[in-house]
């Protein structure tokens, strides 16, 4: 009777040891922007794909909008190990102290898709990702979003269009010295609180990516943008590295897999999805899209050069020129 106790217990134990090993491994991926820009999109596809390729030994969870964290505490959020992925703007990089980040924010740093690829595709991409890891962090890909066009109430034409104008702005050093040079009043705040204070006059314009404009209805609380393309605003994937280090190695493998297929979905939709969002606004007929001529832009890149200079001490000299070598870059010509 009593062996016969003990065998049950031990089949018992076992089961439950086989019902906890079948428990899926929970990815929680959290970000701030809506489910039909191209990083939600991405977002989605990456769950779809690991979820697929580990046969359900993976569960993602996408927390888009803002639901779980918001910008400023998604970060901290993930080096506590309460959220085990994250899609950041590069610029947010710079308050953890890997400033060499902050060289995406440049302005007219990169002169298209084209040229961006080389840098993050490439060896100095690779490199850059690589200084996340004494934070605890493990960059996964980047993800694009698009190039930045300027938004007011009032015309743009010229860069002095934008004097005395209140400007929100993602919280970058960089994009604080792009604002300034603009003679731009430069505002942080939140992406989530920025169409609140479009709408109130809080702050009086913004320069995001057409897909984030649309999505957020920012531009109806926006009279006017002009097609500068001025900066560009793309995103790391990154995960706990402590988690991504502990997790067993074939299960790492399809997730390494499914990350790069999503990174390739990810950056094919998102200058489509940009293209889509911009006649959409303009099909509003709530905001006035203008296009500058060569003169126009060629105004808008010298006036925004010299933020090059004054951020090389914060960003590396060497960062910056490994860029212009990776891309052929050159300010001269300006």
């Amino acid at each position: 009777m009593k062996i016969r106790a003990i065998l049950l217990g031990l089949v018992m134990a076992g089961l439950s040891a086989g019902a906890a090993a079948a428990e899926p491994i929970v990815i929680k991926f959290s970000h701030v922007v809506a489910t039909d820009t191209p990083k939600g999109k991405a977002a989605e596809k990456f769950k779809e794909l690991a979820e697929q390729y580990t046969n359900g030994a993976v569960k993602v969870e996408v927390y888009p909008n803002s639901t779980l964290y918001k910008d400023k505490e998604e970060m901290e959020a993930l080096q506590l190990g309460a959220v085990q992925m994250l899609a950041p703007s590069l610029a947010k990089f710079g308050p953890l102290g890997v400033r060499e980040f902050e060289v995406f924010d440049l302005p007219y740093i990169f002169n298209g898709y084209e040229a961006l690829h080389k840098v993050t595709k490439g060896e100095v991409g690779r490199k850059l990702l690589d200084k996340l890891e004494p934070r605890g962090i493990k960059g996964l890909a980047y993800w694009d979003n698009g190039f930045k066009s300027f938004s007011l109430n009032s015309p743009i034409r010229t860069p002095d269009d934008l004097k005395g104008k209140k400007m929100r702005i993602q919280s970058s050093k960089v994009i604080e010295e792009q604002m300034r040079e603009l003679k731009a009043l430069p505002q942080v705040m939140a992406f989530s609180e920025t169409y609140q204070a479009l709408q109130t006059g809080v702050v009086d314009g913004t320069e995001n990516p057409h897909s984030n404009l649309y999505t957020q209805k920012m531009h109806e609380v926006q009279k006017h943008m002009i097609l500068t393309d001025h900066g560009y605003l793309g995103y790391a994937v990154i995960t706990n590295k402590k988690f991504w280090d502990g997790l067993p190695a074939d299960v790492r493998a399809q997730l390494e897999k499914a990350m790069a297929e999503a990174t390739d979905y990810a950056n094919e939709i998102a200058k489509a999805e940009n293209d889509k969002a911009l006649e959409a606004v303009r099909a509003s007929g709530k905001t006035e899209i203008y296009t500058p001529t060569e003169a126009e832009r060629k105004a808008f890149i010298k006036a925004l050069l010299p933020v090059h200079k004054k951020m090389a001490s914060r960003v590396g000299a060497d960062t910056i020129q490994s860029i212009y070598e990776a891309t052929g870059f050159n300010p001269a010509a300006f």
